[in-house]
């Protein structure tokens, strides 16, 4: 990654912001970045266990990671980050970093290899919900001290059999990669957590900023780190508020209160398009929305009533209306510019077809209950969908409640049927094919909360071995024609209809330059931001 030059090299501090008690401004400070964003899904701070979107955006700014994407060349891939080379061995198994000299925490500690060790051997030893990502190549609490190691200034790494380097590599860009100041974290252990209470709400990285208040539902405000290896960035201090409703955050942006709103409706983007001082940028996000049901539940789990649901949704007249320029219909778990994506989207509302389903399932009208997050747009999926399952005889009780209390009862396998949205976590295939399609132990017992195929209790049909097969395929175009054959069974037999991908369409102000949302492969960057 290339440092970025520092555009602002004085700034005047000495302004304080209430948070809940924001006066309305004709613009926010030149060294001060204001955002609405819905923050509601954070639970935690920790890299080891965050894995919602708001979580990895704060993350993305505070921790750096062996190897990291440059936001003004996200195209280049992942480039060198605290590591700032590496080598792999003849057998393809052993991953060895040479750490970047001279880099700190915001601690003042150095970052050496048995900090990026002991991050990685953590997030294994806590077994927290993302661990997944890192214990498919092998990693265990057991052995992580012999497939983990460090020798002077390099770490290296050993899977348990011979993956595409590159998919490695993808695996440690995501949130969970996050390395930790290691002498600072366990200062604040409590019986033998690994400083993981403290962390929930403190942080402990390298990277362009530091927390200074996460406060639940209300905002994140961070400032920068003086000690930031590329510089420390022109925005000295970045607020993130959480703003539910699309209409205050155009009316914050309008009123310069805001530089950046994140969650406008069609009707809102519209309303700010080409007025004065505003700007509208759209961009391609690897998020997918879809809904999901519950294989314990004995009517949803048969195969002709998972189909008909897929035939229940109003695909086209969703897009059309209120999901207008924010999201594409695409029915199908790899996203756009993902290697093996496909742009098969077989499913249209079908009344008929779904009502002939039903009836070949021997299934009269029943009722659901479909958890929701509290976010207008996903509301109004809901109601729609409440709509067309109607014409069929389902009654769709719809439970609204916020992030964290809706994924509490997902990832418990509580709901009949989940209605939310899903981020890619890494840019390789295996991010959405081994959650969506992988799930070797589907048993309550193995919790494994991480993999959507256990979150619905799906086996998967079969197809976790084919995705078990596709993850260590080296031949490039050969991996992308199994990814393709693996989502035409996925659309055909799994519990889960794939709706859209999602168009992010911000506000901003129209001085806020260099702000890069991360495309469809990584979180927001703040530290390039200039005004």
């Amino acid at each position: 990654m290339k440092p970025f030059k520092n555009i602002m090299t004085a700034v005047v501090m000495g302004f304080a912001v209430g948070m809940t008690a924001m006066p309305a401004l004709a613009e926010t400070p030149a060294n001060m970045l204001v955002i609405a964003n819905r923050i509601d899904d954070i639970t935690t701070l920790d890299p080891a266990e965050s894995f919602e979107f708001a979580g990895s955006d704060v993350s993305r700014n505070i921790y750096g990671k062996l190897v990291n994407f440059n936001p003004l060349d996200l195209a280049a891939g992942y480039q060198p980050d605290l590591a700032e080379s590496w080598t792999v061995s003849e057998d393809g198994k052993t991953i060895t970093f040479t750490m970047r000299e001279g880099v700190k925490f915001a601690s003042g500690n150095p970052v050496r290899a048995e900090d990026a060790a002991f991050s990685l051997r953590r997030a294994v030893a806590l077994n927290k919900t993302p661990s997944f990502i890192l214990t498919q190549f092998g990693f265990t609490p057991e052995n992580v001290n012999e497939t983990i190691k460090v020798s002077g200034n390099t770490v290296s790494i050993t899977t348990d059999k011979r993956y595409a380097t590159s998919f490695v590599l993808n695996c440690l860009t995501a949130t969970i990669g996050g390395i930790v100041d290691e002498v600072e974290v366990m200062k604040h252990e409590v019986d033998g957590d690994m400083g993981n209470t403290w962390l929930k709400t403190n942080t402990a990285g390298s990277g362009a900023y530091t927390l200074v208040s996460w406060k639940p539902n209300d905002s994140v405000t961070l400032k920068s780190n003086p000690n930031f290896y590329m510089g420390e960035p022109a925005m000295k201090k970045v607020i993130v508020r959480h703003v539910q409703e699309s209409s205050t955050q155009r009316l914050m942006l309008e009123r310069g209160d805001i530089d950046v709103a994140r969650n406008l409706n069609p009707d809102d983007v519209a309303g700010i398009s080409g007025k004065d001082g505003v700007a509208v940028d759209s961009a391609l996000r690897g998020r997918l929305m879809y809904i999901s049901v519950n294989q314990k539940h004995p009517i949803l789990s048969k195969p002709e009533v998972r189909q008909a649901i897929k035939y229940l949704v109003d695909y086209e007249g969703m897009q059309n209306s209120f999901l207008k320029g924010q999201y594409t219909i695409h029915q199908n778990f790899l996203p756009a510019t993902y290697l093996g994506a496909v742009d098969e989207n077989p499913f249209s509302l079908n009344i008929a077809k779904a009502k002939e389903l039903l009836a070949s399932a021997g299934v009269g009208p029943f009722e659901i209950e479909v958890g929701v997050r509290e976010a207008q747009e996903r509301i109004e999926i809901a109601q729609s969908l409440q709509n067309t399952f109607a014409q069929a005889g389902i009654t769709l009780k719809i439970t609204v409640g916020t992030a964290k209390q809706i994924l509490s009862r997902y990832r418990a396998r509580e709901l009949d049927m989940y209605m939310g949205a899903w981020g890619p976590d890494y840019p390789d295939p295996h991010t959405n094919a081994g959650t969506f399609a992988y799930n070797p132990d589907n048993s309550d017992e193995a919790h494994a909360t991480g993999l959507l195929a256990w979150r619905n209790a799906w086996d998967t049909d079969g197809l976790t071995e084919k995705v078990a097969a596709a993850v260590v395929e080296g031949d490039r175009d050969v991996r992308a024609k199994m990814y393709a054959d693996i989502q035409a069974e996925f659309r055909e037999k799994a519990p889960f209809a794939i709706l859209y991908q999602k168009i992010e369409q911000t506000g901003r102000a129209e001085n806020v330059q260099n702000l890069n949302l991360g495309g469809a492969i990584t979180a927001v960057s703040y530290w390039p931001v200039t005004k």
